[in-house]
């Protein structure tokens, strides 16, 4: 069984703020709203016992469109409601940098991805990272990590059929994807299992 996924924020989590808040992003506590079987998901996860890592670029904060205590703020009000709703966010990891900060830790390059799987311990092989775009895609194959996509966010299926990199799993949504990888999850339990009852006889 896996020990830690990395998922995205904006666009799997939460909806994403594109084209109905002022700067594209959510800068107000009042504008993040988790997305329907978002704190479902994050509860089958705890009850599986497996953590939670949030990996999101948030660069409105460096171009001055809200402030870091704001953002640990929504950051708070998130952790608390799936907390409530019988999830756990084990950790989130921002990147606040602009793209032309040139920085080690803003998607598509893995570094966000790469400090906390040090962090933890985490074989590259033994994880997932769920996003909604293709820097999330391109982050994760960067990491070594497995990918996939849900439809929840901004990006249509159709575009994600023109990327050149594409991601090993696409599913509507969090929810979705998560109730896949624990279905996997257990056959690969059991299949172990099977295989050790047959080295036994």
């Amino acid at each position: 069984m896996i020990k830690v996924l990395f998922i995205d924020r904006d666009g799997v989590i939460n909806k994403d703020p594109g084209g109905w808040t002022e700067y594209e992003y959510v800068t107000e506590l009042k504008d993040f709203h988790f997305l329907p079987g978002a704190l479902e998901a994050l509860r089958l996860l705890n009850r599986n016992r497996i953590r939670v890592i949030v990996a999101s670029n948030q660069a409105g904060v460096a171009k001055g469109y809200f402030t870091k205590d704001r953002l640990d703020e929504i950051t708070r009000k998130m952790v608390a409601e799936a907390r409530e709703a019988g999830g756990n966010i084990e950790e989130v990891c921002y990147c606040i940098h602009r793209n032309e900060d040139n920085c080690a830790c803003r998607k598509p390059k893995p570094g966000l991805l790469e400090t906390a799987m040090k962090k933890y311990k985490i074989s590259p092989a033994e994880t997932y990272f769920i996003g909604d775009s293709r820097v999330d895609v391109l982050a994760g194959r960067a990491a070594g990590v497995s990918t996939i996509f849900v439809l929840s966010g901004k990006t249509p299926q159709d575009e994600v059929k023109r990327w050149d990199v594409k991601p090993d799993y696409i599913f509507k949504d969090l929810l979705e994807a998560v109730k896949w990888l624990l279905a996997r999850e257990r056959r690969k339990s059991e299949r172990s299992v099977k295989r050790k009852g047959r080295q036994r006889d």
